[in-house]
Protein backbone atom coordinates (compact mmCIF):
# COMPACT_ATOMS: atom_id res chain seq x y z
CA UNK A 1 0.00 0.00 0.00
CA UNK A 2 1.36 3.66 -1.24
CA UNK A 3 2.04 5.86 1.85
CA UNK A 4 -0.66 8.76 1.65
CA UNK A 5 1.81 10.68 3.35
CA UNK A 6 3.24 14.18 3.32
CA UNK A 7 6.35 13.38 4.53
CA UNK A 8 8.63 11.13 2.53
CA UNK A 9 12.37 9.13 2.64
CA UNK A 10 14.72 11.83 1.39
CA UNK A 11 16.60 9.98 -1.79
CA UNK A 12 20.35 11.23 -1.31
CA UNK A 13 20.12 10.55 2.17
CA UNK A 14 23.67 10.68 4.24
CA UNK A 15 23.21 10.89 7.79
CA UNK A 16 26.13 12.21 8.88
CA UNK A 17 25.65 15.00 6.28
CA UNK A 18 22.78 15.58 7.88
CA UNK A 19 24.09 15.65 11.72
CA UNK A 20 26.43 18.07 10.59
CA UNK A 21 24.04 20.88 9.21
CA UNK A 22 22.06 20.01 12.32
CA UNK A 23 25.06 20.01 14.74
CA UNK A 24 26.09 23.89 12.89
CA UNK A 25 22.26 25.35 13.27
CA UNK A 26 22.51 24.58 17.00
CA UNK A 27 26.21 25.90 17.40
CA UNK A 28 28.00 28.99 18.48
CA UNK A 29 25.12 32.51 19.60
CA UNK A 30 21.91 31.70 18.18
CA UNK A 31 20.10 29.18 16.59
CA UNK A 32 18.34 28.51 13.06
CA UNK A 33 15.49 27.05 13.28
CA UNK A 34 14.78 27.23 9.89
CA UNK A 35 18.03 25.16 9.02
CA UNK A 36 16.31 22.64 11.45
CA UNK A 37 12.54 22.51 10.31
CA UNK A 38 13.27 22.20 6.93
CA UNK A 39 16.03 19.19 7.10
CA UNK A 40 14.07 17.22 9.58
CA UNK A 41 10.68 17.51 8.04
CA UNK A 42 12.49 16.18 4.90
CA UNK A 43 13.40 13.03 6.17
CA UNK A 44 11.44 9.87 7.26
CA UNK A 45 11.19 9.10 11.03
CA UNK A 46 13.10 5.83 10.16
CA UNK A 47 16.17 8.53 8.41
CA UNK A 48 15.43 11.07 11.91
CA UNK A 49 16.64 7.81 13.71
CA UNK A 50 19.75 7.20 12.02
CA UNK A 51 20.64 10.87 12.06
CA UNK A 52 20.45 10.51 15.74
CA UNK A 53 22.71 7.37 15.97
CA UNK A 54 24.95 9.65 13.41
CA UNK A 55 24.48 12.98 15.49
CA UNK A 56 25.83 10.65 18.95
CA UNK A 57 28.62 9.17 16.97
CA UNK A 58 30.13 12.26 15.75
CA UNK A 59 29.51 14.48 18.54
CA UNK A 60 28.96 12.78 22.18
CA UNK A 61 25.67 14.15 22.90
CA UNK A 62 22.05 13.16 22.24
CA UNK A 63 20.36 15.31 18.94
CA UNK A 64 17.49 15.34 21.03
CA UNK A 65 18.73 16.66 23.90
CA UNK A 66 19.89 19.47 21.83
CA UNK A 67 17.16 20.38 20.18
CA UNK A 68 15.47 20.97 23.33
CA UNK A 69 18.36 22.81 24.68
CA UNK A 70 18.08 25.13 22.08
CA UNK A 71 14.89 25.13 21.06
CA UNK A 72 11.66 26.35 22.89
CA UNK A 73 7.48 26.73 23.46
CA UNK A 74 5.09 24.75 20.86
CA UNK A 75 8.17 24.38 18.17
CA UNK A 76 9.74 22.45 20.46
CA UNK A 77 7.03 20.06 20.99
CA UNK A 78 6.75 19.58 17.45
CA UNK A 79 11.14 18.96 16.73
CA UNK A 80 10.76 16.65 19.69
CA UNK A 81 7.60 14.48 18.34
CA UNK A 82 9.38 14.48 14.77
CA UNK A 83 12.53 12.98 16.32
CA UNK A 84 10.57 10.01 18.29
CA UNK A 85 9.54 7.04 16.78
CA UNK A 86 6.11 6.21 15.70
CA UNK A 87 5.14 3.63 18.00
CA UNK A 88 6.94 5.16 20.66
CA UNK A 89 5.76 8.62 20.27
CA UNK A 90 1.66 7.15 20.66
CA UNK A 91 3.43 5.56 24.10
CA UNK A 92 4.53 8.92 25.16
CA UNK A 93 1.55 10.51 24.32
CA UNK A 94 -0.86 7.48 26.31
CA UNK A 95 1.58 7.94 29.14
CA UNK A 96 1.21 11.58 29.52
CA UNK A 97 -2.52 11.52 29.08
CA UNK A 98 -2.66 8.69 31.72
CA UNK A 99 -0.29 10.02 34.12
CA UNK A 100 -0.42 14.14 33.60
CA UNK A 101 -2.29 15.99 35.57
CA UNK A 102 -6.16 14.43 35.43
CA UNK A 103 -6.96 12.67 32.03
CA UNK A 104 -6.41 13.22 28.92
CA UNK A 105 -9.79 11.57 27.75
CA UNK A 106 -9.09 13.11 23.57
CA UNK A 107 -5.87 11.31 23.87
CA UNK A 108 -6.88 8.35 24.68
CA UNK A 109 -9.48 8.37 22.76
CA UNK A 110 -7.90 9.46 19.52
CA UNK A 111 -4.89 7.32 19.31
CA UNK A 112 -6.84 3.82 20.73
CA UNK A 113 -9.92 4.40 18.48
CA UNK A 114 -7.91 4.78 14.87
CA UNK A 115 -4.63 2.72 15.15
CA UNK A 116 -4.74 -0.48 13.31
CA UNK A 117 -4.93 -3.56 15.55
CA UNK A 118 -1.38 -4.52 15.22
CA UNK A 119 -0.46 -1.33 15.86
CA UNK A 120 -2.65 -1.42 18.95
CA UNK A 121 -0.35 -4.23 20.08
CA UNK A 122 3.33 -2.86 19.18
CA UNK A 123 1.72 -0.11 21.45
CA UNK A 124 1.33 -2.44 24.51
CA UNK A 125 4.37 -4.59 24.34
CA UNK A 126 6.20 -1.15 24.35
CA UNK A 127 4.58 0.31 27.01
CA UNK A 128 5.07 -2.17 29.18
CA UNK A 129 8.87 -2.41 28.40
CA UNK A 130 9.52 1.44 28.51
CA UNK A 131 7.46 2.02 31.76
CA UNK A 132 7.09 -1.03 33.58
CA UNK A 133 3.26 -1.31 33.72
CA UNK A 134 0.56 -2.53 32.16
CA UNK A 135 -1.17 -0.30 29.46
CA UNK A 136 -4.55 -1.74 30.28
CA UNK A 137 -4.74 -1.64 33.82
CA UNK A 138 -3.38 1.60 33.85
CA UNK A 139 -5.96 3.04 31.72
CA UNK A 140 -8.67 1.05 33.86
CA UNK A 141 -7.36 2.84 36.61
CA UNK A 142 -7.66 6.02 35.26
CA UNK A 143 -11.45 6.04 33.56
CA UNK A 144 -14.12 4.09 34.76
CA UNK A 145 -17.56 3.21 33.62
CA UNK A 146 -18.53 2.24 30.29
CA UNK A 147 -15.77 4.56 28.66
CA UNK A 148 -13.26 2.24 30.98
CA UNK A 149 -15.17 -0.41 29.49
CA UNK A 150 -14.84 0.82 25.81
CA UNK A 151 -11.37 1.41 26.17
CA UNK A 152 -10.31 -1.81 27.70
CA UNK A 153 -11.98 -3.34 23.98
CA UNK A 154 -10.36 -1.58 21.77
CA UNK A 155 -7.18 -2.02 23.47
CA UNK A 156 -7.51 -6.35 23.01
CA UNK A 157 -6.52 -5.30 19.68
CA UNK A 158 -9.43 -8.34 18.47
CA UNK A 159 -11.61 -6.94 15.83
CA UNK A 160 -13.35 -9.50 13.88
CA UNK A 161 -11.84 -9.59 10.04
CA UNK A 162 -13.87 -8.70 6.71
CA UNK A 163 -17.79 -8.70 6.74
CA UNK A 164 -19.96 -11.15 8.28
CA UNK A 165 -22.89 -11.01 6.06
CA UNK A 166 -25.17 -13.29 8.77
CA UNK A 167 -24.23 -10.70 11.41
CA UNK A 168 -25.31 -7.12 9.22
CA UNK A 169 -28.87 -7.53 10.17
CA UNK A 170 -28.89 -8.70 13.53
CA UNK A 171 -26.26 -6.32 14.02
CA UNK A 172 -28.09 -2.89 13.37
CA UNK A 173 -30.96 -4.99 15.10
CA UNK A 174 -29.28 -5.52 18.25
CA UNK A 175 -27.92 -1.77 18.41
CA UNK A 176 -31.81 -0.41 17.71
CA UNK A 177 -33.54 -2.56 20.40
CA UNK A 178 -30.18 -1.03 22.74
CA UNK A 179 -31.10 2.37 22.35
CA UNK A 180 -34.09 3.98 20.58
CA UNK A 181 -36.08 1.25 21.14
CA UNK A 182 -35.61 1.19 25.03
CA UNK A 183 -36.18 3.00 27.94
CA UNK A 184 -32.70 3.70 28.72
CA UNK A 185 -29.44 2.87 26.97
CA UNK A 186 -27.67 -1.13 26.95
CA UNK A 187 -24.44 0.57 26.41
CA UNK A 188 -22.48 -2.93 26.67
CA UNK A 189 -24.21 -3.27 22.58
CA UNK A 190 -23.15 -0.68 21.44
CA UNK A 191 -19.77 -1.15 23.22
CA UNK A 192 -19.47 -5.15 21.98
CA UNK A 193 -20.73 -4.32 18.47
CA UNK A 194 -18.33 -1.11 18.08
CA UNK A 195 -15.80 -2.53 19.31
CA UNK A 196 -14.72 -5.84 17.75
CA UNK A 197 -16.52 -6.36 14.44
CA UNK A 198 -14.43 -4.74 11.71
CA UNK A 199 -14.72 -1.21 9.78
CA UNK A 200 -15.77 -2.67 6.58
CA UNK A 201 -18.67 -4.70 8.18
CA UNK A 202 -19.41 -1.64 10.45
CA UNK A 203 -20.33 0.18 7.56
CA UNK A 204 -22.79 -2.13 6.04
CA UNK A 205 -24.21 -2.31 9.67
CA UNK A 206 -24.77 1.74 9.80
CA UNK A 207 -26.45 1.71 6.72
CA UNK A 208 -29.02 -1.40 7.66
CA UNK A 209 -28.97 0.59 11.03
CA UNK A 210 -30.38 3.78 8.48
CA UNK A 211 -32.53 1.40 6.98
CA UNK A 212 -34.32 0.04 10.10
CA UNK A 213 -34.29 3.54 12.10
CA UNK A 214 -34.56 6.47 9.56
CA UNK A 215 -31.40 7.58 11.90
CA UNK A 216 -27.60 7.84 11.29
CA UNK A 217 -26.00 5.47 14.17
CA UNK A 218 -24.34 8.79 14.98
CA UNK A 219 -27.59 10.61 15.71
CA UNK A 220 -28.83 7.63 18.11
CA UNK A 221 -25.36 7.95 20.18
CA UNK A 222 -25.27 11.52 20.61
CA UNK A 223 -29.09 10.87 22.13
CA UNK A 224 -28.72 7.45 24.01
CA UNK A 225 -25.20 8.19 25.51
CA UNK A 226 -23.10 11.41 27.08
CA UNK A 227 -19.76 12.37 27.92
CA UNK A 228 -16.51 10.23 27.63
CA UNK A 229 -18.79 7.33 26.34
CA UNK A 230 -20.19 9.35 23.87
CA UNK A 231 -16.64 10.95 22.76
CA UNK A 232 -14.97 7.48 22.22
CA UNK A 233 -18.04 6.03 20.43
CA UNK A 234 -18.20 8.44 17.94
CA UNK A 235 -14.97 8.34 17.42
CA UNK A 236 -14.99 4.28 16.61
CA UNK A 237 -18.11 5.69 14.56
CA UNK A 238 -16.38 8.06 12.55
CA UNK A 239 -13.10 5.68 12.19
CA UNK A 240 -15.44 2.99 10.70
CA UNK A 241 -16.21 5.31 7.93
CA UNK A 242 -13.56 7.19 7.39
CA UNK A 243 -10.04 7.67 8.94
CA UNK A 244 -8.82 10.36 7.36
CA UNK A 245 -12.00 12.37 7.64
CA UNK A 246 -11.70 11.34 11.41
CA UNK A 247 -8.39 13.25 11.47
CA UNK A 248 -9.47 16.21 9.54
CA UNK A 249 -12.67 16.80 11.86
CA UNK A 250 -10.05 16.56 14.80
CA UNK A 251 -7.92 19.01 13.30
CA UNK A 252 -10.66 21.46 12.38
CA UNK A 253 -11.46 21.23 16.37
CA UNK A 254 -8.23 21.77 17.33
CA UNK A 255 -8.40 25.25 15.69
CA UNK A 256 -11.56 26.65 15.19
CA UNK A 257 -13.59 29.62 17.86
CA UNK A 258 -10.47 31.05 20.16
CA UNK A 259 -7.35 29.61 21.45
CA UNK A 260 -6.09 26.26 19.51
CA UNK A 261 -5.48 22.75 21.25
CA UNK A 262 -1.84 22.47 20.19
CA UNK A 263 -1.16 19.37 21.88
CA UNK A 264 -3.92 17.60 19.74
CA UNK A 265 -2.42 19.53 17.00
CA UNK A 266 1.00 18.09 16.84
CA UNK A 267 -0.02 14.73 17.67
CA UNK A 268 -2.10 14.54 14.17
CA UNK A 269 0.13 16.61 12.26
CA UNK A 270 3.03 13.82 13.64
CA UNK A 271 1.69 11.56 13.39
CA UNK A 272 -0.18 10.87 10.26
CA UNK A 273 2.60 12.88 8.26
CA UNK A 274 3.33 9.47 6.67
CA UNK A 275 0.37 7.64 6.58
CA UNK A 276 -2.79 9.66 5.47
CA UNK A 277 -1.70 13.48 5.59
CA UNK A 278 -2.81 13.88 1.90
CA UNK A 279 -5.99 12.00 2.13
CA UNK A 280 -6.70 14.10 5.64
CA UNK A 281 -6.75 17.45 3.36
CA UNK A 282 -8.62 16.38 0.74
CA UNK A 283 -11.60 15.73 3.82
CA UNK A 284 -10.66 18.81 5.21
CA UNK A 285 -10.95 20.24 2.19
CA UNK A 286 -14.50 18.88 1.22
CA UNK A 287 -15.56 19.11 4.98
CA UNK A 288 -14.53 22.61 5.82
CA UNK A 289 -14.59 25.16 2.63
CA UNK A 290 -11.45 26.22 3.62
CA UNK A 291 -7.93 24.14 2.79
CA UNK A 292 -5.80 22.29 6.21
CA UNK A 293 -2.73 24.81 4.52
CA UNK A 294 -4.52 27.80 5.52
CA UNK A 295 -6.22 26.93 8.53
CA UNK A 296 -3.00 26.73 10.11
CA UNK A 297 -1.81 29.77 8.69
CA UNK A 298 -4.53 31.88 10.20
CA UNK A 299 -4.33 29.53 13.20
CA UNK A 300 -0.28 29.79 14.46
CA UNK A 301 2.66 31.89 13.77
CA UNK A 302 6.47 31.89 13.96
CA UNK A 303 8.79 28.88 12.92
CA UNK A 304 5.83 26.03 14.41
CA UNK A 305 3.97 27.72 11.78
CA UNK A 306 6.30 27.11 8.78
CA UNK A 307 6.91 23.65 10.58
CA UNK A 308 3.48 22.39 10.08
CA UNK A 309 2.28 23.83 6.94
CA UNK A 310 5.42 21.96 6.03
CA UNK A 311 4.16 18.96 7.73
CA UNK A 312 0.67 19.61 5.63
CA UNK A 313 2.60 19.79 2.54
CA UNK A 314 1.00 21.83 0.38
CA UNK A 315 -2.41 24.29 -0.10
CA UNK A 316 -6.21 23.10 -2.10
CA UNK A 317 -7.09 26.48 -2.13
Amino acid sequence: MASRGTVKAHGGFNANDDAEVLFKAMKGLGTDEDAILQLLIARSNAQRQEIKAAFKTLHGNDLVDNLKSELGGKFESLIVALMTPPIMYDVTCLRDAIKGAGTDEKGLIEILASRLPNEVNEIKSLYKREHNDDLEEDVTGDTGGHFGRMLVVLLQASRQQGIQEDLIQSDAQALLAAGEQKYGTDEGQFITILGNRSNAHLRRVFEEYRKLSGYEIEESIQRETSGTLQEVLLAVVKCARSVPGYFAESLYNSMKGAGTDDQNLIRIMVSRSEVDMMDIRTEFRKRFATSLHKTIQGDTSGDYRKALQLLCGGDDA
